[in-house]
C-alpha cells in the first residue's frame, strides 16, 4: 500500500522535474563576470607559453623575456589539470638557477584570448589574436 507521504513526495519530485528546464534557462541568460589571475611581479612570476610537453611533470615554455626554461609542474595543479603545448601560463623563475622555473597557473583558451583582447599579454608571447 502506498502511503500519502510517497505520493506526496512523488509529485513534488516531478514537479520539479516539470520546472527544471525553466531554471536552468534562467541561469543561463544571467551574465557572469569572472576575475582572472594575472603574474605577481613582486613576487617575480611572468607570462609564458608551453612551448613542449616533456612528461614527468616537465614542460618546456618561453617566458615573455624571450628565454626558454624547464618548468615543472607541482603535484597540486599536476592532478587538477591539464597543459597542452601552446597553453598561456604564469610561471615563476627560480631565484638560483634561470633556466628554470615552476608553472602557477594555466589559462583555458577562452580566458587566453579574452587577457589579448584585453592587451594584458605581452606582444612577445601573443599568439591568441
Amino acid at each position: 500500500m502506498i502511503t500519502p507521504t510517497k505520493t506526496l513526495n512523488y509529485k513534488k519530485g516531478s514537479m520539479q522535474r516539470k520546472f527544471r528546464g525553466d531554471i536552468l534557462q534562467h541561469r543561463r541568460n544571467q551574465t557572469e563576470t569572472t576575475r582572472l589571475k594575472l603574474p605577481n611581479r613582486s613576487k617575480g612570476e611572468i607570462f609564458g607559453i608551453a612551448d613542449q610537453l616533456l612528461g614527468a611533470a616537465h614542460l618546456s615554455v618561453v617566458g615573455e623575456d624571450g628565454k626558454t626554461r624547464l618548468a615543472r609542474i607541482p603535484g597540486r595543479m599536476k592532478r587538477r589539470l591539464w597543459i597542452r603545448e601552446g597553453d598561456l601560463v604564469i610561471i615563476r623563475p627560480w631565484d638560483f638557477q634561470d633556466a628554470k622555473a615552476d608553472v602557477v597557473w594555466r589559462f583555458t583558451r577562452t580566458q587566453s584570448i579574452n587577457l589579448s583582447r584585453r592587451g594584458k599579454v605581452p606582444k612577445s608571447i601573443d599568439v591568441f589574436q
